[in-house]
């Protein structure tokens, strides 16, 4: 699997919007993960879609955020950016093992993309 390419980061004030892209080709019988890591944070799952479009949310963005996907891009529209939402964002394929994808479960072998960062000012 090749290894995906994040864009689309940047700096918004609250309340802001950005779409976040991942460039993941050969994905598309894979989940596509996206996950955040903040400075002294762990690792969080933000968002997952699966082969067939379905997707999965954590609650803490769950109405503001979208994943959505093409055969070679999985995007991520998040709106209403919150300070608590800067991270480095990082988009990761990988194996389908289970009925159904999981936001923030990553099984392997997983490919990891470089990241792109997000900063969300108040």
């Amino acid at each position: 699997q090749a290894r995906p390419v994040e864009s689309g980061g940047g700096s918004v004030q609250s309340g802001g919007s950005l779409k976040v892209s991942c460039v993941a080709p050969g994905s598309i019988g894979y989940c596509v993960h996206w996950l955040r890591k903040a400075p002294g944070k762990e690792r969080e799952g933000v968002a997952v879609i699966d082969p067939d479009g379905s997707a999965d949310y954590a609650a803490a963005v769950l109405g503001r955020f979208t994943i959505s996907r093409d055969a070679v891009t999985v995007y991520l529209q998040m709106n209403s950016l919150q300070p608590d939402d800067t991270a480095m964002y990082y988009c990761a394929v990988d194996p389908k093992f289970a009925a159904r994808c999981e936001v923030g479960v990553v099984q392997g072998p997983t490919s990891w993309g470089q990241g792109t960062q997000v900063t969300v000012s108040s």
